[in-house]
């Protein structure tokens, strides 16, 4: 990074030191969010202090711990400025959550679970993300704190952790994403679709709410999931014996994902150019109804979901031998690369959650507050996002360069003119 990231830092965050609107706290965010991206290994306060010669450890322990002032405004800025720079109506809002590895038990959130980015249960906090991406730069706008059951049902831990009341609720993770879509939605940042994993996207609450509020959605789904083909009818049994039945049943048996999808054509889908060539994958879609409507009692007494809405059924096979499943609301008329470039457009936040994690210390927060991890995650998202705005400026000089004409109309087409729902070339862009 050169030597004018400094100054630049200080224009960047002028509106978000508005928002903080305090001369002392307008002094610790530029000296936190600076620390969080200069030099050295460990991005804790006291390190960071120690480093910046400028500030304190108590004065930057007691902006991020204990200072009495409130995220929201600096969260409405960071979604502005995330709009600016990539919000559109072919943006992408991916649902996640990634993992902070954490010793002992006091730490709030803190219990064995599982994480995704070890592959395996261990002790950890989980935080759901929001990440607004287009053309494969992603601007991390949420991280939200999920607390496992043996937090929330234990209210003296969660007061001793300073979790706010309106906090102090049990909610799944999907529930927590929805919460975190409806913030974005109000702030008017634009997006066309949202992508999640089989976390989020098997829990049929979670892609109703998504339907509800009129997104279209690509999430993954489990392989035993029950679905009904898209042409399923709902007939009227006559009962041999007893009273008649009250409700229509489908007139044919739901199937497992995996078995609907084992006939279906599959189709060698190049979803996206990486720096070895581009990575290749085989796809089947297939149109269907899944089974997460309400229950009812069939005539073998077996309690049975009814259809739902219609929507894509896709399965992805990779050349480990590898299958994952997808479902989505995108039109009847989409294409089987229109589908592939949703499903696999959400492997960008994973890249955000690591160079987060690598570069400007998102797990190496100390503290043990809900309010020091929140704050601790809004400075390292705006950090971030301040990285990503010099990415941009730097592809932005790249395509200006007369050397490069021909790559240079090239991706101006691509970044004025996107095509929704397709795969994007893979833009020369700076690393963070």
């Amino acid at each position: 990074m050169d030597i004018d990231w400094k100054s630049d830092l200080e224009e960047w965050l002028v509106p978000f030191l508005g928002a903080l609107g305090n001369k002392a706290r307008s002094r610790m965010c530029p000296a936190y969010v600076a620390g969080l991206i200069g030099s050295g290994d460990r991005k804790s306060i006291q390190p960071m202090a120690a480093r910046d010669g400028q500030v304190g450890y108590d004065q930057l322990h007691h902006f991020i711990a204990s200072g009495a002032w409130n995220g929201v405004p600096l969260e409405k800025v960071l979604l502005a400025e995330a709009d600016k720079m990539v919000g559109s109506d072919d943006a992408w809002l991916i649902i996640d959550d990634t993992a902070l590895p954490k010793k002992g038990e006091r730490s709030v959130g803190v219990a064995p679970q599982y994480a995704s980015s070890l592959g395996k249960t261990a002790n950890c906090q989980s935080l759901v993300s929001a990440t607004l991406a287009s053309r494969e730069v992603p601007v991390m706008v949420g991280l939200r704190l999920f607390l496992p059951e043996t937090w929330t049902d234990n209210p003296e831990r969660m007061t001793r952790a300073r979790v706010p009341k309106d906090r102090q609720i049990a909610l799944t993770k999907p529930e927590i994403a929805i919460q975190e879509i409806d913030r974005v939605i109000a702030s008017g940042v634009r997006f066309g679709c949202v992508l999640a994993d089989s976390g989020y996207g098997s829990s049929g609450p979670f892609r109703q709410a998504l339907s509800e509020r009129g997104l279209l959605w690509a999430v993954g789904l489990s392989r035993r999931q029950n679905v009904y083909p898209a042409d399923v009818a709902l007939v009227f049994p006559v009962a041999k014996t007893g009273k008649r039945r009250k409700y229509h049943i489908p007139d044919r048996p739901p199937r497992s994902a995996e078995a609907t999808l084992a006939g279906e054509k599959w189709r060698k889908v190049n979803w996206r150019r990486g720096t070895k060539g581009q990575l290749t994958c085989r796809f089947a879609a297939r149109r269907v109804r899944v089974a997460d409507g309400h229950k009812h009692r069939m005539l073998d007494n077996r309690m049975q979901c009814m259809p739902g809405d219609e929507v894509w059924l896709v399965g992805e096979r990779r050349s480990t031998g590898e299958q994952k499943y997808y479902v989505s609301n995108l039109p009847a008329d989409a294409t089987i690369m229109m589908l592939a470039a949703a499903i696999k457009a959400r492997w960008i936040c994973e890249q955000a959650h690591q160079q987060m994690k690598e570069e400007l210390g998102l797990d190496h927060f100390e503290g043990r507050s809900w309010t020091g991890l929140h704050r601790h995650a809004l400075m390292t998202m705006i950090a971030y996002a301040f990285l990503q705005s010099r990415r941009l400026k730097a592809a932005g000089r790249k395509k200006k360069n007369p050397r490069t004409a021909t790559t240079a109309e090239h991706a101006r087409h691509q970044a004025g003119h996107p095509r929704p729902l397709r795969a994007a070339s893979n833009p020369a862009m700076p690393s963070l």
